[in-house]
């Protein structure tokens, strides 16, 4: 493959980077006050926890349908175009939804920051074009760290323009979305040669047809099943977390989100700074499975702990996980060509997707079940114990699928 001579290169991935948390603080930043919105538009706090449902399940399921036709798009017309009207989308959604003056308006928003949020899955396809395969999972581990910056960066500031009003963080994320275009507008080059594109077909767009693409290799496919495992796992976290570290420890708002904010920095340490490293020692292989061990160990610690500081313990231990998403990633761009690695990462979104639209459903259905006077699951941590279950069954199966991707790259012989 050709890749781009290394100051190129390391000047393209400092653009995708901040690009990438420029993006991500804009989401995050209205993660404090959208509830309080939908709660002042519908007047009620029951009402508002059905509406809020309603909206994560309508931004999943527009990641879903729209994160293969977007990573589609880019292999035929390059990454740069797709990405900077995804993000002059981004922008004008946040607009929209600090104007909105009723639910359904505000529905429209979140079902719009599904379809241009999907270019997030381009930061990946971006930085396999530019980077070797031996590189990739360094790369895609600074690309978790930019994210995790965000969603550090992003409540913070958030919570704070939130107790001035509750449309301010709107406004605020509008304005982060529309510097992230303008700077990707100037020096945001382009990463996919013209050589190197694909036709857009319908075909592979749709997530069904590209859903095909996991199933082109037996490898790929066990990794696309432990990517999903892994997704679906990190999932407990949005949706029993808060409710799990109220019932059990009596945390209350300030405690959950610093330890959110530190969750943050732990994975941002461990994706900057010790992926490269360690996949360097151990290869992506060995690397992703020590990731999600680990991730096993803190999940099961965090359901079995009888304390606050023991949980927070075993958070060290469960940083470890994101050692597994950028390698998970890295092994399943050696499956496919160069032209197919928009709609690689378009499927890989379109699976984190379905985790997400499943996932909070199933571990809220078992945490209703583990809690309350008579519960049907004798212990309140059921749902971490089965998250750690996962894990290890998603280790099991990247360990062997791993074997035959790791020693593969697109172009040798098979």
């Amino acid at each position: 493959m050709t890749v781009a001579p290394a100051p190129r290169r390391n000047a393209a991935i400092a653009f995708i980077l901040v690009t990438a948390l420029l993006d991500v603080m804009s989401m995050g930043i209205v993660i404090p006050v959208l509830p309080h919105l939908i709660e002042r538009l519908s007047g009620s706090v029951a009402s508002a926890g059905l509406w809020n449902g309603l909206f994560v399940a309508l931004w999943a399921g527009m990641q879903f349908l729209c994160s293969p036709v977007i990573g589609s798009l880019s292999d035929r017309f390059g990454r740069r175009p797709v990405i900077l009207i995804s993000v002059a989308g981004l922008a004008a959604d946040y607009v929209l939804m600090a104007l909105a003056p009723n639910l359904w308006w505000l529905a429209l928003g979140r079902m719009l920051a599904g379809i241009t949020s999907s270019s997030f899955t381009l930061t990946f396809a971006y930085m396999a074009d530019i980077t070797p395969p031996e590189d990739r999972a360094r790369g895609y581990g600074l690309i978790g760290a930019a994210f995790s910056a965000g969603f550090v960066a992003g409540p913070l500031v958030g919570g704070v323009l939130g107790e001035i009003s509750v449309h301010a963080p709107f406004w605020a994320a509008a304005a982060l979305s529309a510097l992230a275009f303008l700077y990707g507008l100037f020096v945001l080059p382009e990463s996919l040669a013209p050589e190197k594109r694909m036709a857009f077909s319908w075909g592979r767009a749709n997530p069904f047809g590209a859903l095909k693409l996991l199933r082109s290799h037996p490898e790929l496919s066990s990794l696309a099943v432990g990517n999903f495992l892994l997704y679906f796992a990190h999932h407990i976290f949005s949706a029993i977390f808060v409710l799990y570290a109220g019932d059990r420890y009596g945390w209350g708002a300030w405690q959950v989100g610093a330890l959110l904010a530190m969750v943050g920095l732990l994975d941002m340490g461990v994706q900057g700074l010790l992926v490269g490293p360690v996949v360097r020692r151990l290869g992506d292989r060995t690397t992703m499975v020590v990731g999600l061990c680990f991730g096993a160990i803190g999940v099961g610690a965090m359901g079995l702990a009888p304390t606050g500081w023991m949980f927070v313990a075993a958070m060290f231990p469960n940083a470890l996980w994101g050692l597994a998403m950028p390698t998970i990633q890295s092994l399943m761009t050696r499956h496919v060509s160069e032209s197919e690695q928009g709609q690689l990462q378009g499927a890989n979104n379109s699976v984190g997707a379905i985790a997400g639209i499943i996932s909070p459903l199933f571990f809220g259905a078992i945490y209703s079940l583990s809690v309350g006077p008579n519960p049907v699951l004798p212990f309140i941590g059921s749902g971490f114990l089965i998250g750690a279950v996962v894990l290890a069954g998603a280790a099991l199966i990247g360990w062997r699928a791993g074997r035959a991707a790791e020693a593969r790259t697109i172009g040798d012989p098979a």
